[in-house]
């Protein structure tokens, strides 16, 4: 015999709630990134954080193919700036910080649709070796630009149900 327990019970109260608000998963039949999926064109990285940038955003929507209804143009900024350092003067820990401007525009009329910025940080640390040091720094702008792509395609996905198809 079947008996609620408090999680099912939770769930349920949940999906209830979900269902009365209107609330649609962006990935589900009705939603709108289904859109966006496979139909972003990128601009050829120019940089080593663009190229990382670019890389999640293909990772989450797919590689866009020639003709794409859609271009996203970027410009990406990032500064670091120490933020800890020993008595004799070296610094011990390093903020990246890094901002995004965006654009995603009409591939056929040119008209921007949407655009913003996003910005976000992530340290390393430099008390290690020089190979270590100089690991920690890729690693770190590898996920400040992660960090960046899902904030972007973040922002996407909420005004992706009124793009024009």
């Amino acid at each position: 015999m079947w008996s609620p327990n408090r999680r099912t019970f939770l769930a349920a109260c949940g999906a209830l709630a979900l269902a009365g608000c209107g609330f649609t998963p962006v990935y589900g039949p009705q939603g709108g990134g289904q859109a966006l999926l496979g139909q972003i064109a990128l601009s050829d990285p120019d940089s080593p954080n663009a190229y990382l940038f670019n890389r999640r955003i293909e990772e989450r929507l797919g590689r866009a193919p020639i003709g794409a209804p859609y271009q996203l143009e970027t410009t990406i900024r990032t500064d670091s700036t120490g933020q800890g350092s020993l008595a004799d003067g070296n610094t011990t820990r390093i903020r990246l910080v890094g901002e995004v401007s965006f654009k995603l525009r009409d591939t056929a009329s040119a008209e921007t649709l949407t655009e913003g910025s996003t910005s976000s940080f992530t340290g390393y640390s430099t008390t290690g070796s020089t190979a270590a040091t100089e690991a920690s720094e890729r690693d770190a702008e590898e996920r400040l630009m992660i960090t960046l792509a899902d904030r972007v395609i973040d922002r996407l996905m909420l005004v992706a149900a009124d793009l024009p198809q």
